[in-house]
């Protein structure tokens, strides 16, 4: 099924057409779809209205330099920060990883969307499009940090998505822009990157979002479009049954399968659940390409829909919101990370 992007803060009326096409599962949300709460709150609104109950929202709000929505929500620190704190405090840095997804997920139910592409479990180990977005470069300190980001989530009512499978932290290129190509072989992939993953799967998590990073000691294409990969070491070996996602088609390193719909299909037949066709420009040929896929969410799918929200008055009003925020803003403030 195909997760979309729309253009602006209000719904056009081809995008209205999109919501009810055969195939689109939902909506990720951008900077571009944002002005305020209230705004974000209508525009959610009016995305079920014509989409149903069923229609995913889902947005990057990651913190640090990957957060979407801003005015009018906390100003969440890079997970590099709390990465930080654990070399000085390890108990305070598990417990700032919790918080830090609870405050998240709460501020993002109690706006309509159902859940954020979160946490990046990718070791900080050099790629620039990584940077401050991961925890840390010690494959058992991000496990950790992980393991306490997902149960915050879960406390906030929103399930978890870890990215990029099976790990986008050691590899130079930026997949926006280049291919990416991460010539260690698996012992060593399975030994670090795979750590967290493997972890945060016995935790339950609910997602996993695919590199689009070729790993040639393993497979020739890249990872979202490889059954090694996906069925074989992922729900194989590592026994994940949730929804697998793909990346977003329109970046640099997705066009090793050719066509916008190819794209779309190599992911399908890889074995990804869901395929992100972020910009407005792709949408009509992603759709054309799901003619003949399900069109009823799966299960797996049906498990990203965020659990009931509390209300920005109830979260307003509410003292441990407020610890929680004053403790998580005040890393914004370290010397270094933000």
């Amino acid at each position: 099924m195909l997760m979309i992007g729309v253009a602006a803060l209000e719904l056009a009326e081809h995008e209205k057409r999109w919501l009810t096409a055969p195939g689109v599962a939902g909506v990720l949300l951008f900077a571009r779809n944002y002005q305020s709460r209230e705004q974000l709150i209508a525009l959610c609104d009016a995305m079920r209205e014509i989409g149903g109950d069923d229609l995913l929202i889902a947005v990057d709000q990651e913190g640090g330099p990957v957060q979407r929505f801003r005015d009018g929500f906390t100003r969440l620190p890079p997970l590099a920060a709390i990465g930080a704190r654990y070399e000085r405090d390890p108990v305070d840095a598990v417990r700032l990883a919790e918080e830090h997804a609870w405050v998240m997920a709460s501020e993002l139910r109690a706006s309509g969307v159902d859940f954020s592409f979160a946490p990046v479990v990718d070791l900080a180990r050099g790629n620039a499009a990584i940077g401050l977005r991961a925890f840390h470069a010690d494959p058992a300190v991000t496990a950790e940090l992980a393991q306490a980001y997902v149960r915050g989530m879960h406390l906030g009512g929103m399930a978890a998505v870890l990215k990029h499978f099976p790990g986008h932290g050691s590899v130079a290129a930026d997949t926006h822009k280049a291919q990416a190509i991460d010539p260690r072989p698996l012992d060593e992939i399975r030994r670090d990157d795979l750590l967290p993953f493997a972890e945060c799967i016995e935790a339950r998590v609910e997602a996993v979002m695919m590199a689009h990073v070729i790993y040639p000691s393993v497979d020739s294409q890249p990872a979202g479009y490889s059954k090694v990969w996906i069925e074989q070491i992922l729900r194989g070996e590592l026994g994940f049954a949730g929804a697998v996602i793909s990346d977003d088609i329109s970046m640099a390193a997705a066009g090793a399968a050719g066509s916008v719909g190819e794209r779309v299909r190599a992911h399908l037949a890889a074995g990804c659940d869901l395929v992100l066709a972020c910009f407005p420009e792709v949408v009509d040929e992603a759709i054309a390409a799901m003619q003949g896929e399900a069109t009823v969410l799966p299960p797996q799918l049906a498990n990203l829909r965020g659990a009931l929200g509390a209300s920005w008055d109830s979260l307003t009003n509410n003292p441990q919101r407020d610890r929680f925020v004053a403790r998580i803003t005040a890393l914004n403030t370290e010397r270094g990370i933000a």
